[in-house]
């Protein structure tokens, strides 16, 4: 395994290659590189250069409503048009009823209303057919018109691809970089908008419906008449935008809507100098407006925005050009937004935000500071730990961890992925988990070395045998980052991504580039004995009775785990908006310090409920949390608004999180389903590769970890939310990863030393495993804290389940699922079998050989 063909090395090094140059573009300014290099850069997510993250749901119950409506009106429009008679139009739910007056006219009714029923292609939105709606005639004469579910889906898809376009051209008025607008699910939309520092204009520019309308006021009846009884048939009562707002008596009927807007611009009266919007309208609504101001000279018409009206001038002259303006209270971004608004057009439903996540730009710049001190800290103390441990195999590691690191960079480039905080944390944990290769790599050969091999023998099967268990170990680790990638959301799917090649490049640089660097240094110096650290971190040759301390060790897991489960439910865990609702806010003090009672009083006065008021980092940051509202999801947005109206003359907004029930809710369900879908995954992988036995000693051990992490989040009172189930995850991949490798070594023995019993043959095989447990244990340590003490304060909880997991973790691969292996009674004929079956099947192909 040591040679390598020049091929193979040209291969080798030309991965390596690409991946510099795919990661070159990171290290320069845009543009400053020759055209012939990629030029794609790591983008930084949002909680990295601070932007705005919100996600919108339309409302089906509203679709449906609205589609009632349109049905009921297109049912009058047909009958009417035929000259049918009819009586008792009235819709309800999905329903739509009528009763034709003659029945000699119903055959003409059905064929009038033919087109309503027909069934119409779906197109691009998925394809096939779809009957929006459905006749029914339960008596002669009486129709039954009904919306069906599949009318509804294929509307709402509609109007979800529709507000999708409407506000990526609302947004692109604004003139910001890369904003992401994209569909999620059925009636979702993730709007992202990096480096915006006003959320709440963009919640504006994007929540508004923007439906405009020209109709004419009605004053044959005093308004407050109308207020005061009710409207005259085929009027309503508007309210203006002043303050306070004035009534109008409005004529249902539209002369004109902004669908025939064609142009409208922000300007300036020229009389007033005062902010006014013009527009101008295409051929068909120059021509309907035309027709009405000639009709209604004298009168006066109102302008229409979202059933609010912004001004209702007289006509003083018929208006034939097709164009005008809107004068109103604006000031001149409200003339601006506006005029964006009626460019982009109409949303066909209204949105609400079920979750918004604001990070401001300062905020931003201080966790890229601060990932990077970490990862710098982190690698720092790895590579040192390396060098210690092993010597000039360490630099060798060392080499291989930094065309590790590149590789991942490089590979997030060219995928064009997006780099978070909870990224640069899986960065750094690949950093102290890459050296676990090594390790066992590194250990093994010094194993073969001590067993009478060759220094060439030893380095060549130390290979051969690491090979199996890196794989092993890694593909666990995979699993649980793939599952995270599709169960999760936001951030969270950036770790798991960066996990995830981390692993991939982790195999290739361990195996393959490490492999052919030694193997480089062996044809070179022709070495008599292996390189040594200055440091032996573990004694060789420990025989420590790890089998007799079972018994104890059990006992002491059952009553952890069951006090752990006993605090869980009976104490309230800490947990994060993610999972109950409400809003965070992280303000920074503009003078020299915060006072927090001050805050709490200003807060209490608002009646927002439950607010925590607590410092956070600096003498000038606090963290401020608002307990759900209960009033639905636009009961969470009100707060943040109030909460800026009171504070924000004092305090800058540095990060804002709302989640609304609706996500809370689901964000809860796919965190339990991602850590059991992990646990199911792994257990089939194991119950494939080994025996049952060491399938189901690795999802105790591994449920063991799991319950005694959540434990350590309700005593500690640290914040669970969705960084801690990454945690969680990340921790399930760690304690297998460990698991499977002392897994791998008894296997190996059981079929080693057949008369051992089996207690003598698992302390062997834990003492040969205890240096690479123990280094690698130390390395991801390092990593980890390092993330912990300069990862800065958002990454704190996340780390420090980390930091508990890998300790734990250590230990139920030596205390839980090895001792396992004697409950279940395990024997060292279970892998006979296997063994004959391979050993007959090799004798078979050789003797095929030879009579060919």
């Amino acid at each position: 395994m040591l040679y390598f063909s020049p091929w193979k090395t040209a291969l080798i090094w030309l991965a390596v290659l690409a991946g510099i140059l795919f990661a070159l573009p990171n290290m320069f300014s845009a543009g400053s590189l020759p055209g012939f290099l990629p030029q794609s850069k790591l983008a930084l997510g949002l909680d990295l250069q601070g932007g705005v993250h919100l996600q919108l749901k339309l409302d089906r119950k509203e679709l449906a409503e609205n589609r009632l409506e349109s049905v009921r009106d297109e049912v009058r429009r047909l009958l009417r048009a035929e000259g049918i008679g009819y009586t008792g139009l009235s819709g309800r739910d999905q329903t739509v009823t009528v009763r034709i007056r003659d029945d000699a006219d119903v055959e003409k009714a059905k064929e009038a209303v033919s087109t309503l029923t027909a069934v119409e292609s779906a197109g691009l939105l998925g394809g096939g057919i779809v009957q929006e709606v459905t006749l029914e005639e339960p008596e002669t004469g009486l129709f039954q018109f009904t919306i069906t579910d599949q009318g509804l889906d294929f509307r709402m898809a509609q109007a979800v691809s529709q507000t999708v376009e409407v506000i990526r051209g609302r947004i692109d008025e604004l003139g910001t970089t890369e904003p992401v607008i994209q569909r999620q699910g059925t009636d979702r939309i993730i709007v992202q908008v990096p480096g915006l520092d006003d959320p709440q204009r963009l919640k504006d520019l994007i929540g508004t419906t923007a439906r405009l309308t020209f109709q004419m006021v009605d004053v044959s009846t005093p308004v407050e008449d109308a207020l005061n009884t009710r409207p005259p048939a085929g009027t309503e009562v508007l309210y203006s935008t002043d303050d306070p707002p004035v009534p109008y008596l409005i004529e249902t009927r539209e002369i004109v809507t902004g669908e025939n807007l064609e142009d409208a611009q922000a300007g300036f009266d020229q009389r007033t100098n005062e902010p006014i919007v013009s527009f101008r309208f295409d051929g068909t609504g120059a021509q309907r407006f035309g027709r009405a101001t000639q009709e209604n000279v004298g009168r006066p018409f109102a302008i229409v925005l979202d059933n609010q009206v912004i001004s209702a001038p007289v006509i003083r002259e018929p208006i034939l050009g097709g164009s005008g303006q809107i004068s109103g209270n604006f000031t001149v971004e409200g003339a601006n937004d506006l005029a964006i608004l009626l460019r982009a057009g109409a949303l066909p439903l209204t949105p609400t935000f079920v979750e918004e996540r604001t990070v401001g730009p300062s905020l931003g710049a201080d966790s890229v500071e601060a990932g990077e001190v970490a990862g710098l800290i982190g690698s720092a103390l790895v590579i040192v730990f390396m060098v210690l441990a092993y010597g000039l195999f360490g630099v060798v590691a060392n080499i291989a961890l930094f065309i590790n690191v590149v590789l991942i960079l490089a590979a997030l480039s060219g995928l064009g992925a997006t780099l978070t905080l909870p990224g640069i944390a899986g960065i750094v944990l690949t950093v102290g988990m890459a050296v676990d290769s090594n390790v066992l790599i590194f250990e093994r050969i010094r194993e073969e070395r001590a067993g009478g091999r060759s220094v060439i023998q030893a380095i060549d099967t130390g290979f051969q045998k690491a090979l199996a268990t890196i794989v092993d170990a890694n593909l666990t680790t995979l699993i649980a980052a793939v599952i995270l990638f599709y169960l999760g959301s936001g951030p969270i799917r950036g770790f798991a991504v960066t996990l995830a090649i981390g692993i991939v490049t982790t195999v290739f640089t361990a195996f393959v580039l490490t492999r052919w660097l030694i193997a480089f240094w062996v044809r070179r110096a022709k070495p008599k004995q292996l390189p040594r650290g200055p440091v032996t971190f573990v004694p060789e040759g420990t025989k420590i009775g790890f089998m007799w301390l079972r018994r104890i060790t059990f006992s002491a897991s059952a009553a952890t785990v069951i006090a752990s489960m006993v605090l869980f439910g009976t104490v309230n865990m800490n947990l994060g908006i993610d999972f109950k609702g409400g809003s965070l806010i992280e303000v920074q003090a503009k003078g020299d310090q915060a006072d927090t009672g001050d805050i709490r009083s200003r807060l209490s006065a608002l009646n927002l409920g439950d607010v925590q008021v607590q410092g956070f980092g600096t003498e000038k940051d606090v963290l401020i949390r608002v307990e759900a509202q209960g009033g639905g999801e636009n009961a969470e947005q009100s707060v943040i608004t109030k909460v800026r109206s009171e504070l924000e003359a004092d305090y800058d907004f540095r990060r804002v999180e709302v989640v609304g029930p609706t996500v809370s809710g689901e964000l809860a369900r796919a965190g339990t389903i991602a850590v059991v879908a992990a646990l199911f995954a792994i257990l089939v992988y194991i119950w494939l590769r080994f025996e049952w036995q060491f399938a189901i000693g690795a999802i105790v051990a591994t449920t063991h970890d799991v319950l005694l992490t959540i434990g350590m989040f309700v005593v500690t009172g640290l914040e669970f939310n969705l960084s801690s189930i990454a945690a969680i995850l990340t921790i399930v991949g760690y304690s297998l990863n460990d698991t499977v490798v002392v897994y791998d070594r008894v296997r190996e023995n059981l079929r080693r030393y057949k008369k051992l019993s089996l207690p003598e043959l698992l302390d062997l095989s834990m003492n040969q495993t205890l240096p690479r447990t123990i280094q690698t244990s130390l390395t991801t340590l390092l990593a980890l804290l390092a993330l912990f003490f300069f990862g800065g304060e958002v990454l704190q909880s996340f780390v420090a389940a980390m930091i508990f997991g890998v300790v734990v973790g250590t230990y139920s691969s030596i205390f839980i699922a090895a001792p396992l292996l004697i409950l279940f009674r395990l024997r060292p004929g279970a892998f006979e079998k296997d063994d004959t079956e391979k050993q007959a099947t090799a004798n078979t192909q050789a003797v095929d050989l030879e009579a060919s």
